[in-house]
């Protein structure tokens, strides 16, 4: 039996990962897999504009007058994946790279999503952060840190 496959946490992180690089956001780029209890993958998303608004035609920028900005336009990674998603979210898990925001955590807990496993959280310390975890604690969606030994995946496309 081969000795270095990936468990299931990496996969499924590593699809949320795969996705990211779908975004166009050139500083922030995020993506969400989300599994079933089966270990299915029921749906995916990257941060970027809805459907129908081209790239070319929205501010992609991060500062300065808000209809400029990139904020008011921008759907994240979570809401594009609960959108995306083919069958119930009840009891699933969504995998994503940074720590769900508040408007992202109330349609995780509409969604009847029950975890979140996530790899950084780097806005710990705001306002945001607090209310998305007090709505996740009320709700009684577990969220945990992704522990793994992995620093990279690699993809490779020559397969002979």
């Amino acid at each position: 039996m081969r000795k270095n496959y990936i468990n299931w946490d990496d996969y499924f992180m590593g699809i949320a990962i795969l996705s990211a690089m779908r975004s166009k956001d050139p500083n922030t780029q995020v993506g969400a897999c989300i599994v079933n209890e089966e270990k299915r993958i029921v749906g995916v998303g990257y941060n970027g504009f809805p459907k129908g608004c081209e790239d070319t035609e929205f501010p992609w920028e991060r500062e300065g007058e808000f209809l400029e900005t990139k904020y008011p336009y921008v759907c994240h990674a979570e809401l594009n994946a609960i959108l995306n998603s083919i069958k119930s979210l009840k009891n699933c898990t969504i995998y994503v790279a940074l720590f769900p925001c508040n408007e992202c955590s109330k349609a995780i807990i509409q969604s009847g999503i029950k975890e979140i496993v996530y790899l950084s959280d780097k806005y710990a310390n705001t306002d945001i952060n607090r209310a998305s975890k007090k709505m996740l604690d009320a709700a009684g969606v577990k969220y945990r840190k992704l522990e793994t030994e992995r620093e990279e995946l690699k993809l490779n496309f020559c397969v002979e």
